[in-house]
């Protein structure tokens, strides 16, 4: 069905382009009284057709029924088909071997850059499995190892010791689920297009619902937010820019050590919308730093002591909803100590 479709909109592409150039010439050469320049804007319109189409076959039949319309209209004897002439053939193969040449560039062109695309694809694919199986291999040993502990020495172990273990067994279910949360934000998002479906959403209560789930998992921990005054509404997927300003938030619930405050900025600079959290804790070492986003941290970055470290895959899924949206996103220390994230949204027109 793609295919049919690219075919008919090439043909309207090409129709459109032929009948432009073709009034257009007609209009210089009654203007200019000359037709010296209508070779050269057909040979212009041969051009953008094979520029703009697929493949070789309409820039062919464009330069064809070019060189058809000039002989026909605007060169002697007029409104007759004379091939016969030297000058007429030459612009037929002039015209011929143009659109040939920029198919046959435009062609490589395009698929080199699907080329690069599908490269991309598969190491950012890559990245995306290495950082899953590290961050699913923690909790899943540790509730595979709490549940033996219970089914082994159920009789023997105390009411509180089982409390315990079957505490870590849901707080470690809870963070598999925000996981899997992740990964099908992924999935929502066009891999062919990388498109998302935006609807108008109002900032405060975008905003609202994020601080309402984010509280319900972390309720010890308070989250100043700070909103523009005027009402705002943005054109966003508001189910995946939820699940961005959570990951954020957790993110720097989990790493920013020594943090004793959490702030959610929204401001608007000319026509985006960027939002912003900040923390006064350790902040990021630059190593860090300049693969925050790439999804896999590192083996030589992974913890220790046995904690979930979530940090790969979730400012993975950050940067690629954000860039689906159309957005920049960015992670740097703060001067005074801590570290900022923040993530650009292109905001309404004011005529919408």
């Amino acid at each position: 069905m793609t295919k049919y479709k690219q075919i008919i909109k090439d043909f309207i592409f090409t129709l459109f382009i032929l009948v432009l150039t073709y009034f257009l010439s007609y209009y210089m050469q009654f203007v200019f009284d000359t037709d010296t320049l209508v070779p050269t804007l057909f040979v212009l319109g041969v051009f953008f057709i094979s520029l703009w189409t697929e493949g070789y076959v309409w820039g062919v039949i464009a330069s064809m029924a070019g060189v058809m319309l000039v002989n026909f209209t605007f060169t002697a004897p007029y409104f007759a088909i004379d091939l016969i002439t030297p000058v007429n053939m030459f612009a037929a193969l002039v015209m011929l071997l143009i659109a040939i040449m920029t198919s046959t560039l435009t062609t490589q062109i395009k698929q080199q850059e699907k080329i690069k695309a599908e490269s991309e694809k598969e190491r950012m694919r890559g990245n995306l499995l290495r950082a899953v199986s590290h961050d699913l291999r923690t909790p899943l040993t540790s509730i595979y190892g709490s549940s033996s502990v219970i089914i082994e020495n159920y009789d023997s172990l105390s009411k509180e010791r089982q409390l315990k273990l079957l505490r870590e067994i849901h707080e470690d279910s809870q963070w598999l689920i925000r996981m899997v949360e992740n990964l099908l934000s992924v999935t929502r998002i066009d891999g062919a297009n990388t498109r998302v479906v935006k609807n108008p959403t109002v900032l405060d209560e975008l905003i609202d619902a994020v601080i309402v789930k984010f509280n319900k998992h972390h309720p010890e921990q308070q989250v100043k937010v700070e909103l523009p005054d005027e009402f705002i509404s943005i054109p966003m997927d508001p189910m995946l820019i939820e699940q961005v300003l959570i990951n954020i938030l957790e993110n720097a619930l989990i790493h920013a050590e020594g943090m004793t405050e959490l702030q959610l900025i929204v401001r608007e600079e000319e026509n985006n919308a960027v939002f912003e959290v900040l923390d006064d804790g350790c902040g990021i070492s630059e190593e860090r730093l300049a693969k925050i986003f790439s999804g896999y941290v590192g083996r030589e970055n992974a913890p220790t002591d046995g904690t979930r470290n979530n940090m790969g895959i979730g400012l993975s899924v950050c940067s690629t909803i954000i860039k689906a949206h159309g957005g920049e996103i960015y992670a740097k220390n703060r001067p005074e100590g801590g570290a900022v994230f923040g993530f650009t949204l292109e905001m309404e027109e004011e005529d919408e």
